[in-house]
């Protein structure tokens, strides 16, 4: 299998996979929210549900080139709308480019056709299939 340049883990993917949906929904909302009244304050609660969501997706983009600009919403001083909503935008983009740094369409052997996550554990799974496929090639051939 070729080396990739961008590897992530399993764990990072699943907490992507976990957090994805429940974030698409909350900015969602967070946009229909801004529509209607862009300088409201976002309640308490809200921001607390929110920043839930961004503090897990924090623990891997964290250290990701778009990571320098995200940080959850503050508590203290409560948000209005459109600064949330600015802020969520930022993590929208950076979910993007770890899908897209991430997530590759393979076209090698049995995994031909198919997108996979670049994980260091993938990538393990994959040279033990080329390892055992090369010894049995090799019994073969003698």
């Amino acid at each position: 299998m070729s080396d990739y340049e961008h590897v992530t883990t399993d764990a990072a993917v699943a907490t992507y996979e976990t957090a994805i949906e429940v974030f698409k929904a909350l900015l969602k909302e967070v946009r229909e929210l801004s529509k209607k009244k862009p300088d409201a304050t976002l309640s308490a609660n809200k921001v607390k549900l929110v920043n839930a969501v961004l503090t897990d997706i924090l623990t891997f983009l964290e250290n990701e080139p778009e990571g320098k600009y995200l940080s959850p919403l503050e508590d203290e001083e409560l948000p209005q709308v459109s600064d949330a909503l600015m802020m969520m935008v930022q993590f929208e983009a950076g979910l993007a480019a770890f899908n897209n740094r991430y997530r590759k369409y393979i076209s090698y052997g049995a995994f031909d056709g198919e997108h996979h996550w670049i994980t260091e554990e993938q990538l393990a799974t994959w040279n033990d299939a080329d390892a055992e496929f090369e010894e049995e090639d090799d019994q073969d051939g003698s």
